[in-house]
């Protein structure tokens, strides 16, 4: 059996494991539970493309507000492993991923497990002994394989979904939409935000097929446009209803009484770095959002008009494996300033020199995300960073104040 003795040989193992490596099946996740015995931890799942991240954020924060120990698990990570696992919005000590680590390996099954499935066990188990009383599961990629869909949830969230990930789950919304619609449950609870009819009819074929209650975030939610929100951006106020509906089916099955004071404030404390997020650099302004797919750079372009902002350049970049042409036009329409793209340390990214030709003229290429804010210091504030989480991280690495409200 494989033991580790401190948190840098756990950050070693799991660099051996591989990032992006993926072998989609459950079949390991469900070997090491039934050897382990699932964690009697309530669990809802947060589903979709877009605003999963956003929508876990406001559920936990709801829930923190009416006194309830929450966990969240997200993906990805900016600097390190350890923000993926957070309880009462706080990350676990070192010692602790270690414990847990030793835990998962000594499991049967467990030295068997992918980077993220290894990482989901960890944050399951902790959530166990912190002894959570909600855990909130945000899906990586997909919905009927991923890691986070072995477990049982009281309650599924459908986000937005949209094209994204198109050589993994297929070509079309459809194919898309039918994989995550594969995290539906048996007798389940569903509570979907808005979504296209080319992804609501999987969605609802799905329910319908496995007898799983399927309702809509509208009909159990007042909009909370007029209501303050924590994240910014018009587009937040569809993930924080959807959050807040999700909290009021769970809280009415758990005898909690939801007060609006406490919905209110859960809603406006709600931090989550990485979207459209708002930082002073020097005396210069920008606006860091991990928009990534061209869906979420529609809606981050009407959050940009709804506040009047226009950016005066952008630093953008993004996974080789994403549909690149549809995002050209959009950032190209976001500024009439320059578009810089910069080089990576990421093996999937895409090149710099090739993906700042699709722009033409307008863009140029940067060493390094160092290089790329320097060069656009000239520019017009603010100055939007967008295309991926990973280039945020590479922006967090380099100023990891603002990960933290």
């Amino acid at each position: 059996m494989t033991r580790i003795d401190n948190y840098t040989q756990l950050t070693e193992y799991m660099d051996r494991l591989g990032l992006f490596h993926m072998d989609l099946t459950l079949d390991r996740m469900e070997a090491f539970w039934e050897a382990r015995g699932l964690p009697d931890v309530p669990v809802i799942h947060v589903v979709g493309t877009n605003g999963k991240g956003s929508t876990s954020t406001f559920l936990c924060s709801i829930a923190r507000a009416h006194g309830v120990k929450t966990g969240l698990f997200t993906s990805p990570h900016f600097i390190t492993p350890r923000e993926r696992v957070q309880v009462n919005r706080s990350l676990l000590d070192r010692d602790v991923w270690v414990e847990l680590a030793n835990e998962v390996l000594a499991t049967p099954g467990g030295d068997k497990l992918t980077y993220f499935e290894f990482q989901t066990c960890i944050a399951m188990l902790a959530f166990e002994r912190e002894g959570v009383e909600l855990a909130v599961m945000e899906a990586g990629l997909g919905g009927k394989f991923d890691a986070t869909n072995v477990f049982r949830p009281t309650l599924t969230l459908f986000t937005p979904i949209g094209m994204d990930h198109e050589k993994i789950l297929g070509p079309t919304l459809t194919d898309i939409a039918t994989d995550k619609a594969g995290a539906i449950h048996a007798g389940g609870q569903i509570i979907t935000g808005i979504q296209v009819t080319e992804a609501m009819i999987p969605l609802q074929d799905r329910a319908s097929a496995v007898n799983a209650r399927f309702m809509y975030a509208v009909d159990m939610a007042d909009p909370v446009d007029e209501m303050r929100l924590g994240l910014m951006g018009i587009h937040q106020s569809a993930n924080a209803r959807l959050a807040l509906a999700g909290w009021r089916w769970h809280a009415a099955g758990n005898n909690y009484k939801s007060e609006p004071i406490s919905e209110a404030f859960g809603l406006e404390s709600a931090f989550l770095p990485g979207r459209m997020q708002q930082v002073e650099i020097d005396g210069h302004t920008f606006i860091l959002d991990g928009a990534h797919n061209s869906h979420a750079l529609e809606a981050l372009d009407s959050a940009l008009y709804a506040e009047d902002m226009r950016p005066g350049a952008v630093i953008f970049t993004c996974m080789g494996d994403k549909d690149i042409g549809p995002m050209i036009s959009r950032i190209k329409s976001l500024t009439d300033g320059l578009i810089i793209v910069p080089d990576m340390e990421n093996e999937r990214a895409c090149s710099a020199g090739e993906l700042a030709s699709k722009f033409g003229d307008r863009a140029v290429t940067a060493p390094s995300m160092k290089d790329a804010l320097t060069m656009c210091h000239d520019a017009a504030e603010p100055v939007l960073v967008c295309g991926s989480l990973y280039l945020l991280a590479e922006f967090y690495s380099l100023y990891p104040q603002f990960l933290t409200p």
